[in-house]
């Protein structure tokens, strides 16, 4: 698992993934693509989110490196982002809507 920009990790194989979805806590995902304009536009967003509210992970996974993890996800457009709380899926967001992944996000924090 690699670093991007604060707390936001890229992870990069499966066993990432269901090491990161059996933490405790909210975890969130941003299903993106290197190609997508909008995933571009946003991922700033995502890192300033991951600064504001530290007691949520944050991680990004690359839909062109990882299909098998983007279908069984469901990805259908990118990006899209999926909040994980003790590893159930509480909701996801279609789009490059931060608006809608913050209030997300902080109703499953509970703040």
């Amino acid at each position: 698992m690699t670093s991007t920009d604060g707390g936001v990790h890229n992870l990069q194989s499966m066993q990432e993934y269901n090491e990161a979805l059996s933490k405790p806590g909210v975890m969130i995902i941003d299903c993106f693509a290197t190609w997508c304009g909008p995933c571009k536009v946003i991922a700033p967003r995502v890192v300033d989110m991951s600064h504001s509210h530290p007691s949520a992970r944050f991680y990004k996974i690359d839909v062109d490196e990882l299909p098998e993890l983007a279908q069984q996800l469901g990805v259908k457009a990118m990006p899209t982002f999926y909040v994980f709380k003790d590893g159930q899926k509480k909701g996801n967001v279609v789009g490059a809507n931060e608006n809608a992944l913050k209030a997300l996000v902080v109703k499953e924090l509970g703040a």
